[in-house]
């Protein structure tokens, strides 16, 4: 009887196995092999590690790497505080209208990506929302091209994805908060504790597991950012806000294709999202 349980269990198995086999595990296999590789098309040869070293030696990916790490630094612990502030106070039973706030807040993550990019690019034009309403209040006193120099175009990638991300993290929160029983803040509020220390004693501690998540999460999907950088600043000005996803896109489909190389920046980045990932899990894993 065990023995058919299993076969059955296998059988179930199966299809979903070869799927992945086909169209994950087979491909990263070939992307690895080819990373050692040189050439275009069926001409490639083996070139050892020449196109992971030509990485580091790469000023445009260097520069590339250095703008994912400045948007990861900045970006995910606002986003992530953030999303905890928002996901505590919309978790009190007695606020009203709570569907409403939490839908509101989780609705920009609902949008497309090509979108909301686009609508943050004209948001921020020389004649767009945001300096007309800055030149109105006399924040500016002319209008200021922010998609045209370098750290103004980083800190409006940064914007939009604390704009679009903060209540994809924040329902996380919510659903870890709704494992926590209201009387251990009711306790908590019948002992003196303030709102902060609530907060900080209470919430933080028990929602760890679910913060370390956000925080792997957030850190991958940071390291392989690419819609912002396409649409948002094209890469721009002078590739000062390139990802380097949008770098491996602009070396294999336009000019002429480099697959070895691209295979083997992808594989950098794999590396580096496994390394981070395995560091916060570390940092994270209070058992002895």
């Amino acid at each position: 009887m065990r023995g058919k349980q299993n076969a059955v269990g296998w059988l179930f198995l199966t299809p979903a196995i070869l799927l992945i086999c086909a169209f994950s595990l087979y491909p990263m296999i070939s992307a690895l092999i080819t990373s050692f590789r040189t050439g275009t098309g069926t001409s490639m040869s083996f070139a050892g590690l020449s196109n992971y070293i030509r990485c580091f030696q790469d000023d445009v990916f260097i520069q590339s790497l250095k703008n994912c790490v400045f948007y990861l630094i900045i970006q995910v612990p606002i986003m992530l505080v953030l999303a905890l502030v928002l996901a505590s106070a919309l978790n009190n039973p007695k606020l009203k209208g709570r569907g409403f706030f939490r839908t509101a807040i989780f609705l920009p993550c609902a949008t497309s990506l090509v979108a909301y990019a686009i609508i943050f690019r004209s948001l921020f034009a020389t004649d767009g929302f945001v300096n007309l309403i800055a030149v109105k209040l006399g924040i500016l006193d002319s209008a200021y091209n922010f998609l045209s120099h370098p750290t103004s175009a980083r800190i409006v990638i940064i914007v939009a994805l604390i704009w679009r991300w903060t209540g994809y993290n924040m329902v996380f929160y919510l659903a870890g908060l709704q494992n926590i029983e209201y009387s251990v803040y009711e306790a908590a509020k019948i002992d003196g504790a303030s709102a902060l220390q609530t907060f900080f004693k209470i919430t933080v501690p028990l929602l760890k597991p679910t913060i370390l998540m956000t925080a792997i999460m957030s850190t991958n999907g940071t390291l392989q950012l690419f819609d912002e950088s396409m649409n948002l600043t094209h890469g721009g000005p002078g590739n000062a806000s390139i990802t380097m996803s949008h770098y491996i896109y602009n070396m294999s489909f336009k000019g002429v294709p480099n697959f070895g190389y691209t295979s083997a920046m992808s594989f950098i980045i794999l590396i580096m999202v496994a390394i981070l990932a395995f560091v916060q899990m570390k940092v994270g894993d209070e058992r002895e």
